[in-house]
């Protein structure tokens, strides 16, 4: 054990250094969303720790991670990457090349077949069928859509009964664009998810946008503990920070897991911080198109692998397909 004073071997260095605090009680400066030590035996959780946060199952051993791969989004284009998949087939090969690479979760956007974005219920459909055809995954549609599409519109996906669906929680400047999201389209969006049994991944992109959840919380329109994703870089958005993480970190609802979704040349460094400090990580083409500087990733599946390959240098397994079921509790009651 760490003396007082001193960090313990591989602690991250944003968590407070222990100066006499005794188990069960926080060292002064902790943030809220580190769990207290509450002389947990390895393989048991610390009293009220998050399930976000890593168990100790022995040494150096931490939750499964769960990695989600985002391969196709709204805004990538042809122009920028040979390697994006529009078509129902296309898509449906590119998520198989991501569950081989270690992604338990597809976040799923489709293509008109001039490549410009839809929520068509039809194409959702088929799209989904051709991932379910080849590979064991947790399908999660969007229901952002594009910027400037409808709520109706946005809504479609949610009757080809995915296993989650992602609800944007808040409002911001994208890049010259807004992405609107106010108040009684989240609503009508988490009535549906609720109705149809889905799991929402609730999409923050800044801070503000943890107090909306607490709101909708209240009026019974989300239960908690919820799964939330940091989508940080966003220009107009809340930047891409080690500090930003842990302040979104310290503010979730106790129980709550979550995943980080770094945009641009920030997915891999957000993603090494998120899985370092015992989060979950997405990547793909919908956010990041390189696999380094100048170098076209030749699919979300490559990207998938470098993902999987920083969960093992950080001490965490990547989680199956079960795993993710449980650690996300989708489909629970």
């Amino acid at each position: 054990m760490a003396e007082p004073g001193r960090r313990a071997e591989g602690a991250p260095t944003g968590v407070p250094l222990v100066r006499g605090a005794e188990p069960g009680r926080r060292a002064e400066g902790a943030p809220t969303g580190v769990p207290l030590v509450r002389g947990a035996e390895p393989g048991r959780r610390a009293k009220g720790a998050p399930t976000g946060v890593p168990l100790v199952r022995g040494r150096g051993e931490m939750v499964p991670a769960v990695l989600t791969a985002a391969i196709c989004g709204a805004e990538t284009t042809r122009a920028q990457t040979p390697y994006l998949p529009i078509t129902p087939r296309e898509l449906g090969e590119e998520a198989a090349r991501c569950a081989e690479a270690g992604a338990a979760v597809i976040h799923l956007h489709v293509r008109k077949p001039d490549g410009s974005p839809t929520q068509d219920r039809a194409i959702f459909a088929e799209a989904i069928r051709e991932i379910r055809a080849r590979c064991d995954v947790l399908v999660q549609t969007t229901t952002g859509g594009a910027v400037g599409m409808t709520g109706e519109e946005r809504a479609q996906p949610l009757e080809c009964a995915p296993d989650m669906a992602t609800l944007n929680v808040g409002s911001i400047n994208f890049g010259d664009d807004v992405f609107t999201n106010p108040f009684p389209l989240v609503r009508d969006l988490a009535r549906r998810m609720k109705a149809h049994g889905i799991r929402p991944e609730l999409e923050c992109y800044d801070l503000g946008h943890l107090d909306n959840v607490q709101l909708l919380v209240k009026e019974g329109l989300l239960d908690v503990p919820a799964h939330f994703d940091f989508v940080l870089g966003v220009r107009g958005a809340l930047a891409a920070s080690e500090e930003n993480v842990r302040l979104l970190v310290s503010r979730l609802p106790t129980g709550s897991t979550w995943s980080v979704a770094g945009i641009g040349r920030h997915q891999m460094p957000m993603a090494k911080i998120a899985l370092a400090m015992g989060g979950n990580a997405r990547c793909g083409l919908e956010d990041n198109v390189f696999v380094s500087k100048g170098v076209l990733a030749k699919g979300s599946f490559e990207l998938v692998g470098m993902l999987a390959t920083l969960a093992k240098e950080q001490g965490r397994t990547v989680a199956s397909v079960a795993e993710a079921r449980r650690i996300l509790r989708v489909g629970a009651s």
